[in-house]
């Protein structure tokens, strides 16, 4: 108990050190009017013909931009910012390129080939344990749906099921995934013993959304589950996620850019807020800017749409607010899962998380947009209270649960006057 308390005490010094050491903020953008969508009018900021100079001499321009095209709600933010000439309207010339995965965008960052770059909770945490100069300017993507899936005609009601298999049963999953840790966690919670009642195979996820004979079944991470049950109809859900992980992905810089040229890092945090907000506003064009790239022609425009419903709509659009201790407490079991079976070298914390943020930039979008910021994820219930590192966790909003975006704003959303789709709402 001490430890935990020393622990927290930690984390309320960092997190007050993070939140009051903002020497970007400026002051207030008493801007009066707000367009269609929400943005603040007048707010855009020009980066500077010093910063432009600057990344030209490292070789850095146009700015490289890695993202991985079917990773849901991650995609439409990426894709959006970058057709929509949310970037270049801020005068940055930049370059969208897709990666199949987080491990492949890692090693284009480690290389310094690119600057700015989407991962998933696994992927970043290899680039916190090598000690890669990177901060989370934004997170995108969170509660991603992890399901377990068996043939509609399975025998297999639960996850308990699986206690006694004999032989055991084969389960298809990306080894070395979230999916796997999910996978782990929710065995253990169901006294199913990994070896002997399930055996694990690394089985990629197109493998997977075709529910292979002979495989008992697989661990896909959305759109799969969704394309599996909605589209396809060759399997259905019998476990998820969300009672193990509280998921998120990051947005992130490299450390150089944001010593050198901030102001690039900043209209970067502006595009990806302005991007959230007009996707808010235009879902279904949204849409159509995602059918115009050519790693999601395979991709059912209902399917496309319902992804942008559960990632970019369901929550208030303040959830890309990188809250540093609150995230780095929900990764803290995956560090210590990813240390314990020697895939990391370090015995990372919830704290090693909190130091690679810069809430900086988010801080001043907030600012321009008269947002307050968040301690705590709005899908949580008012009462939470539940450690971390304690699973099942009690339930919370999801994707399974609701359909029902969450209204915004509400009391303590906003520091000022706010307008969307030509409604004020007050402060």
């Amino acid at each position: 108990m001490k430890e935990f308390n020393a622990s927290r005490r930690l984390f309320s010094v960092l997190a007050v050190a993070m939140l009051s050491g903002a020497p970007m903020l400026s002051m207030a953008q008493n801007t009066a009017k707000f367009n269609d969508y929400g943005w603040p009018e007048g707010a855009d900021e020009k980066i500077s013909a010093k910063s432009v100079a600057w990344l030209k001499e490292k070789g850095w321009w146009p700015l490289q931009i890695a993202f991985q095209p079917p990773w849901s709600g991650q995609n439409t933010v990426n894709l959006v910012m970058d057709k929509k000439g949310f970037l270049s309207k801020r005068g940055i010339e930049s370059k969208l390129q897709a990666f199949p995965s987080g491990p492949a965008i890692n090693e284009v960052i480690i290389s310094g080939r690119f600057q700015f770059g989407n991962g998933g909770n696994f992927p970043f945490t290899s680039l916190v344990d090598k000690n890669i100069p990177v901060k989370t300017i934004a997170v995108v993507n969170v509660n991603l749906l992890h399901a377990m899936l068996v043939p509609i005609d399975s025998k297999i009601k639960s996850f308990k099921d699986f206690k006694g298999s004999n032989p055991p049963a084969t389960i298809g999953i990306v080894t070395g995934s979230s999916a796997e840790f999910y996978v782990q966690a929710a065995a253990k919670a169901n006294g199913i013993e990994i070896g002997k009642d399930i055996i694990l195979k690394n089985m990629p996820p197109g493998e997977q959304m075709a529910m292979p004979k002979g495989i008992d079944a697989v661990v896909p991470w959305d759109p799969t589950p969704t394309i599996m049950t909605k589209e396809r109809k060759n399997a259905r859900i019998i476990s998820d996620s969300f009672p193990y992980n509280i998921y998120a992905g990051t947005f992130y810089a490299r450390q150089e850019v944001i010593d050198n040229a901030p102001d690039v890092v900043q209209a970067f945090t502006d595009a990806i807020a302005e991007a959230t907000l007009w996707i808010r506003k235009n879902p279904d064009e949204a849409v159509a800017v995602m059918q115009e790239d050519p790693n999601l022609k395979n991709y059912s425009k209902e399917i496309l749409r319902q992804q942008i419903s559960d990632y970019n709509l369901l929550y208030k659009p303040n959830f890309i607010y990188p809250i540093p201790v609150f995230w780095g407490r929900a990764n803290e079991p995956i560090y210590t899962w990813l240390y314990e079976n020697k895939r990391i070298q370090n015995k990372l914390t919830g704290i090693d998380f909190a130091r690679a943020v810069d809430t900086r930039f988010m801080d001043k979008t907030f600012e321009k947009l008269g947002w307050a910021t968040i301690t705590r994820p709005s899908f949580l219930p008012e009462n939470w209270s539940t450690p971390m590192d304690k699973t099942p966790y009690p339930t919370y909003m999801n994707s399974l649960n609701t359909s029902k975006p969450q209204a915004f704003p509400e009391k303590g959303d906003l520091t000022r006057d706010w307008s969307f789709a030509g409604k004020v709402y007050k402060k």
